[in-house]
């Protein structure tokens, strides 16, 4: 089971990249904007199989362009690695 953060270093960079914290819980958030719809969702495509494997799925919204993604690890009642994790890979997929 995945632990709450506790040493906030990773947290920070991601905060310095975009992430927000959300507003009223322990959880991240960011929002994405792609050229068109395809891109939004193809992105989407490609980050939900990284989270599958992770067995670790975003909260998200789509419409058209854009996608809003709040992570948070609801086991644990809050922010762990393995939304640190998924927030890299998203913000790497989102730049290739």
């Amino acid at each position: 089971m995945a632990v709450k953060l506790t040493d906030t270093t990773e947290l920070d960079a991601l905060l310095a990249d975009g992430w927000q914290k959300t507003d009223g819980r322990d959880a991240i958030e960011k929002e994405f904007t792609f050229a068109n719809f395809i891109e939004a969702f193809g992105w989407m495509t490609r980050c939900a199989i990284h989270a599958e494997k992770m067995n670790h799925h975003p909260e998200w919204f789509n419409v058209y362009k854009q996608v809003k993604v709040v992570l948070s690890t609801h086991d644990a009642g809050g922010v762990t690695d393995l939304d640190l994790k998924l927030a890299r890979k998203m913000d790497d997929l989102a730049t290739r």
